[in-house]
C-alpha cells in the first residue's frame, strides 16, 4: 500500500508541473520574435526564423543495404547462331605468328591451349608427319651360269623420303630421298630407265599398307651427291592427311655433340625413330654403288652420327632437338669391329641439290634428269685450321682460312681471282655466306643459276699492301656443268 501511494503522489506532482508550464505559455507574454524586434531586429518573422538555423551537421553513416529483390523472369531465347568453321592448329599458329607471336608451335600450344607437352617428343612427332616410306618394284635377270637358264625375277626395295614441300589443297608434294634408293644397276630396261626404277610408290606415316600407296614420279637426281627428288600429283590421300613439309635448318650451325633424331623406314618395317648425337659435323666418305661390272664408287660430304641406322633408313631425315631437318641419312659403317657410325648428307647440300633438280628438271623443256652446277674454275686450299671456343655459347667450332691455290684458264674466274687470294665470303642469289670452311664455297655454288652474279670478298696483296676487295663473276650458260 505504501509503494502504491507514493506512485500516485508522483503522478500528481507531474500533472501540477504541466499546469504551471501551460500557464507560462499564456498569450499575455511576449514572443521571442517580439523581444528581438524590441531589441532592434528589422526583418520579418520568416527571416528571423531562417537566421536561427545553424550549419549542416556531419553526415551520418550509411545504413545497411537492403536485401536484393527477386530475379526477374528469363527473356526469350535468341536465334541460333551460324556454326563455327573447323580450324587446324597450324592455321591457329599461323594466325598467331601473323599477329606477332614469336615462339615455335610448341610454345604456342603450351601458352594458348594449356597443353603439357615434352618439347622433343612434340618435335619428333612433327618429323613423323614429314617422313614417307619409299617402295620400288622392278625386275632383274638371274641365272645364266653353269648351264642354268636365265630367268627374270621380280623384286622390291624400300627406303625413306622426306617431304620437302607440299600443297595439300592440290594434293601435290616434292620428296627428297637418296639416289641409291631409286637406282638399281641390275634392274631390267622393262622396269627401269638408266637404272632409275619406274615403279615408285610412297606411303605416309600411319598408312604403310598397300591400300594407301601413292604413286610417285622420278623428277631427277645425282649419283655424285646421292640425292633424288620424287613428285606426287593430285593425291587424295595427301589432301585428306595431316602431312607437313619438313622445317629445314642451316646444317652449318650444327654443333658436335648436339642431339640427332633419325626418322625412317628401318629394316623396311615402317617408320620409326632412333636417337643419338652428332659425332662429326663434316667429313668425306666413299660409298660403293652397284655391283659387278656396273660397280662404282662416289665420295660424299656427310655428318657422322651415332644413332641407330639400318637398311631402309636411307633417304630419311636427320632432325635436331627442335625437329628441324639437318640432314638426309644415306649410309652406315658395317663392320664387326665398328659400332655406331652412320652418316647423313647435310641439308645445305641435300636441299640445294634438291632445289637445283626441281628448277632444272621439272619443267616442260627439261632435257636432262640431272642437276647443273656452276663451275667458276678455282682450286681451293686450306691455309690453316683450328678449333675456336665461344665462351658465350659454350660451343667449339672448326675455323679454316681458305686460299685460292690456282685459277683455271677458260673459266669465269680467270682474270678476276688470283692465286693466294684469301676467300672471306661468297654471295649467291642475294645470300652472303662467311667462308670459314672449304666446303662453304662449293655448297654455295649449288644455289647459283644462269644469269646470277657471284660476289667473292677476298684478301689480296696489292702493291705490297694487304687489301680486301670484292670480285664479281656473272654466270652464263657456259658456266654450268651437269652433275652426274
Amino acid at each position: 500500500m505504501k509503494k502504491k501511494a507514493v506512485a500516485i503522489v508522483a503522478i500528481c506532482m507531474i500533472a501540477m508541473m504541466l499546469c504551471v508550464f501551460a500557464v507560462a505559455c499564456d498569450s499575455k507574454g511576449l514572443s521571442a520574435y517580439d523581444l528581438a524586434v524590441q531589441n532592434g531586429y528589422q526583418g520579418t518573422l520568416d527571416q528571423w526564423l531562417e537566421s536561427l538555423k545553424g550549419a549542416d551537421g556531419v553526415d551520418g553513416k550509411d545504413g545497411e543495404d537492403g536485401k536484393d529483390g527477386e530475379n526477374g523472369k528469363d527473356g526469350s531465347d535468341g536465334r541460333n547462331g551460324i556454326d563455327g568453321q573447323d580450324i587446324s592448329v597450324d592455321e591457329l599458329y599461323a594466325k598467331a605468328k601473323a599477329n606477332g607471336f614469336e615462339g615455335n608451335i610448341v610454345d604456342f600450344l603450351k601458352e594458348y591451349l594449356s597443353l603439357n607437352i615434352d618439347d622433343e617428343t612434340a618435335f619428333s612427332n612433327r618429323a613423323l608427319l614429314s617422313t614417307v616410306v619409299v617402295s620400288c618394284s622392278f625386275t632383274y635377270m638371274e641365272g645364266g651360269l653353269f648351264l642354268q637358264p636365265e630367268k627374270e625375277v621380280e623384286a622390291t626395295s624400300s627406303g625413306t623420303g622426306v617431304i620437302y614441300s607440299v600443297d595439300k589443297t592440290a594434293g601435290d608434294a616434292y620428296i627428297i630421298t637418296n639416289y641409291h634408293v631409286v637406282y638399281n644397276s641390275s634392274a631390267t630396261d622393262k622396269t627401269a630407265t638408266d637404272g632409275i626404277i619406274n615403279d615408285i610408290d610412297v606411303y605416309l606415316y600411319g598408312g604403310e599398307y598397300v591400300d594407301y600407296k601413292i604413286d610417285a614420279q622420278y623428277v631427277g637426281g645425282s649419283q655424285t651427291y646421292d640425292i633424288a627428288v620424287l613428285k606426287i600429283k593430285d593425291s587424295q590421300t595427301i589432301k585428306d592427311s595431316d602431312v607437313m613439309a619438313a622445317s629445314v635448318a642451316d646444317s652449318d650451325e650444327v654443333i658436335v655433340g648436339s642431339k640427332a633424331l633419325v626418322v625412317g623406314n628401318a629394316a623396311g618395317n615402317g617408320i620409326s625413330v632412333t636417337q643419338g648425337i652428332v659425332s662429326v659435323d663434316s667429313e668425306q666418305i666413299t660409298v660403293g654403288d652397284g655391283t659387278g661390272s656396273n660397280a662404282a664408287t662416289s665420295t660424299h660430304r656427310v655428318m657422322r652420327i651415332d644413332a641407330a641406322v639400318n637398311s631402309g633408313n636411307s633417304g630419311g631425315g636427320l632432325f635436331n632437338a627442335q625437329g628441324e631437318l639437318i640432314g638426309i641419312v644415306n649410309a652406315k659403317t658395317s663392320s664387326a669391329s665398328i659400332d655406331n657410325m652412320a652418316y647423313a648428307i647435310p641439308t645445305n647440300v641435300a636441299v640445294a641439290v634438291a632445289q637445283n633438280i626441281i628448277d632444272n628438271c621439272d619443267k616442260a623443256d627439261a632435257v636432262s634428269k640431272k642437276p647443273s652446277k656452276a663451275v667458276i674454275g678455282v682450286q681451293l686450299g686450306i691455309n690453316s685450321s683450328r678449333a675456336v671456343y665461344d665462351g658465350n655459347t659454350m660451343t667449339t667450332r672448326i675455323i679454316e682460312d681458305i686460299v685460292i691455290n690456282s685459277v683455271e684458264a677458260g673459266y669465269p674466274a680467270e682474270g678476276k681471282l688470283q692465286e693466294k687470294d684469301i676467300v672471306k665470303s661468297i654471295t649467291v642469289g642475294g645470300r652472303t655466306k662467311e667462308v670459314t670452311r672449304s666446303f662453304h664455297v662449293i655448297d654455295a655454288l649449288l644455289n647459283a643459276r644462269e644469269g646470277d652474279t657471284v660476289t667473292l670478298t677476298v684478301v689480296r696483296v696489292v702493291d705490297e699492301e694487304v687489301k680486301q676487295i670484292q670480285v664479281e663473276i656473272t654466270l652464263t650458260a657456259e658456266s654450268f656443268s651437269p652433275i652426274n
